[in-house]
């Protein structure tokens, strides 16, 4: 590619600034439009990053993408809206990085990941966690044997979520497409999936969306594909600031991870608190490496179907009170 990658930003609300400020750090990428169906958010942005006054605005994505000029999209709008304006990008030849959760059905997912190798173009999901030393770290414990065979997974976590929401778009199913399990719990559904490798079979689970529209509260167990359980906890009705963690069992050893704190026990059940963890960055530094040929896609579309399979299946499973197999969503 010559020159600068030309990134264009679809919704400038407030979790595309980390997005925008990493862009604008970055040797390889250029801001060349913004959308925002609020004008409001528009005018805010050019307050809060003045560099960006003079770029190109837009009230309608499909606007920008029929005057060109763009060799990517990053996206951080509704999560509904995402399949559309993904599909539509990668029609327009454009390299694609969207927010979390990828999209919200599995059919949805699907239809990404078959567009994406239609168009030979990158489609990146926003799961940061993938670029941080501790994930990086554990996940290339499990990948090296360091815990052998892995046979249980426990997760947990908890945010002031119904509290914080209350009036936003995240409580609005037509919007949102769900609730803590489609917004910060799918954050945790990814990382646990992506540092085992492993893939939900069944799921059940119940869910209890204290009075509002959407999910709040989620107990959910599992089975994978290899024959491990496990289980998830959400609480997003709860007092308490943010907290998590989860634990991978294997047959040799076990991974804790303690709201971002990692402990490693051995085969001999000796403990210690790991040091040399790998170095991490950005997730928009890894979408113009990847785009660039520098790097692998650390969090391709597939990722967003792993996800997105299990999240479908708790909430088929809460609805009806059976098991979901992954398989018949």
């Amino acid at each position: 590619m010559d020159g600068k990658i030309r990134v264009g930003i679809i919704g400038v609300g407030g979790i595309s600034y980390g997005h925008i400020r990493n862009f604008m750090g970055s040797p390889d990428a250029e801001i060349v439009a913004l959308v925002d169906i609020d004008p409001k958010r528009l005018e805010t942005v050019f307050e809060k990053v003045p560099e960006l006054v003079g770029t190109p605005t837009y009230h309608d994505y499909r606007d920008m993408l029929a005057v060109g000029g763009l060799d990517a999209v990053e996206i951080s709008t509704p999560h509904t809206l995402h399949y559309d304006q993904i599909i539509d990008s990668l029609n327009a030849g454009l390299h694609v990085l969207t927010e979390k959760p990828m999209v919200c059905t599995t059919q949805h997912a699907k239809g990404v990941i078959q567009k994406a190798k239609e168009t030979g173009k990158v489609v990146m999901i926003s799961y940061q966690r993938h670029f941080q030393p501790q994930y990086r770290y554990i996940k290339q414990m499990v990948a090296d044997g360091a815990l052998g065979e892995v046979h249980y997974i426990s997760a947990l976590q908890c945010q002031r979520w119904k509290k914080g929401t209350t009036g936003s778009w995240r409580q609005i199913p037509e919007l949102s497409g769900g609730g803590q399990l489609n917004d910060s719990g799918s954050h945790l559904m990814d990382v646990i999936l992506w540092t085992s490798g492993l893939t939900a079979e069944s799921v059940y689970a119940f869910i209890d969306n204290r009075e509002t529209p959407v999910d709040i509260n989620s107990a959910i167990t599992m089975k994978f594909t290899n024959g491990a359980q496990g289980t998830i906890s959400v609480v997003a009705d709860t007092m308490c600031g943010w907290y998590e963690d989860f634990t991978i069992w294997g047959t040799k050893g076990t991974i804790f991870f303690r709201n971002g704190r990692i402990f490693y026990c051995n085969e001999a059940g000796e403990m210690s608190e790991p040091a040399d963890l790998p170095e991490g960055g950005t997730v928009d530094q890894g979408f113009c490496d990847t785009i660039l040929g520098r790097a692998k896609n650390w969090v391709p579309a597939e990722c967003g179907l792993r996800v997105i399979e299990l999240t479908e299946a708790a909430w088929k499973s809460g609805e009806t009170g059976a098991p979901v197999f992954v398989a018949k969503l």
